[in-house]
């Protein structure tokens, strides 16, 4: 496999959002409840077992995160201009999470669209996203100095040329 080829890339923005909800989201899901602010269904690091394959929660969120990261990482890459890094990151962290969360997942488990459109869940699930967010393009771009070398980069933690490597 050449150097030029997106797939260690992609694992390493896999990697990234899964240490990300460990790191960054869980923790600030701890601080949340600690201030009495996050609903009392929502357990930081819970291990009570998801369906239908009995993963513990925290490990079911953690691989998602990990999809999630590839996402992300594809998605700033493509579409940081005006915000930049930072301010796109936040964002898509925020809101694309939270919506496939509110509008797919929560249906599905037969829970109402929303989670009932409490304000401190709504509010929860941007900070928690969002702050997820932040963690995994920091750790991207940790990890991707530390594997992938010193080479340098645009502002995203991507070579140059590397949108049009993905794409193809």
């Amino acid at each position: 496999m050449s150097q030029n080829h997106p797939l260690p890339r992609l694992i390493l923005a896999f990697v990234a959002g899964f240490l990300s909800v460990l790191l960054f989201h869980q923790l600030a899901l701890l601080l949340l409840h600690s201030i009495g602010f996050a609903p009392a269904k929502l357990t930081a690091y819970a291990i009570k077992s998801t369906q239908p394959f009995g993963i513990p929660r925290v490990w079911s969120l953690a691989f998602w995160g990990g999809v999630w990261g590839i996402v992300l990482v594809l998605f700033v890459s493509f579409f940081r201009q005006g915000l930049g890094i930072w301010g796109t990151t936040l964002l898509f962290g925020a809101i694309a999470p939270s919506l496939v969360n509110w509008f797919i997942v929560m249906p599905l488990r037969g829970e109402p669209v929303g989670g009932g459109w409490q304000p401190n869940g709504i509010a929860t699930a941007l900070i928690l996203n969002g702050i997820w967010g932040l963690g995994t393009i920091l750790l991207y771009r940790l990890i991707s100095l530390s594997v992938l070398g010193r080479k340098r980069r645009s502002n995203n933690g991507l070579e140059s040329g590397e949108r049009e490597r993905i794409r193809h």
